[in-house]
């Protein structure tokens, strides 16, 4: 990969980690798979809470790279598998809930990857968040207070 290509390359994994992080996507990587794989140089991965917010993180998504000028190669979303892929050529985004994500293990796939600091391509603004399970809502439990005096 030419020097120019991969700073291209770069400049669009950080356009998607940004709009995923503003998103608030959960368990953020990047790996760098130029040397292993022919068909792109980056995978992108994150975490979304529930089938909405997996559909939200892709509408951000595919708004950030149109309004940049690159072209989406293609998508795939079936519906609830809980994985959508992105594939912007040299970048491709792995969307998952958790469990999908738990399943398939893309990160074990590719362990000789080099992996991006999220930190640094965010910079020193956004911080990536983990994965946190759903949330479950606390019962609102009523203390007993005192009696008022007649």
């Amino acid at each position: 990969m030419t020097k120019g290509k991969k700073s291209n390359a770069l400049a669009l994994v950080k356009l998607c980690c940004r709009a995923l992080d503003e998103k608030k996507a959960g368990d953020l990587r990047v790996l760098d798979v130029s040397e292993q794989s022919s068909i792109t140089d980056y995978l992108v991965l994150a975490t979304g809470t529930s089938e909405p917010h997996l559909r939200a993180l892709r509408v951000e998504l595919e708004k950030a790279i149109d309004a940049s000028q690159n072209r989406i190669i293609g998508m795939e979303t079936a519906q609830e598998s809980g994985w959508i892929v992105v594939d912007v050529f040299d970048v491709m985004v792995h969307l998952f809930s958790a469990d999908a994500r738990a399943k398939y293990g893309l990160e074990n796939l590719w362990k000789d990857a080099v992996v991006v600091s999220v930190p640094k391509l965010l910079g020193a603004e956004a911080k990536p968040r983990k994965a946190s399970p759903a949330r479950k809502r606390k019962k609102s439990v009523k203390k007993p207070g005192k009696k008022p005096i007649k």
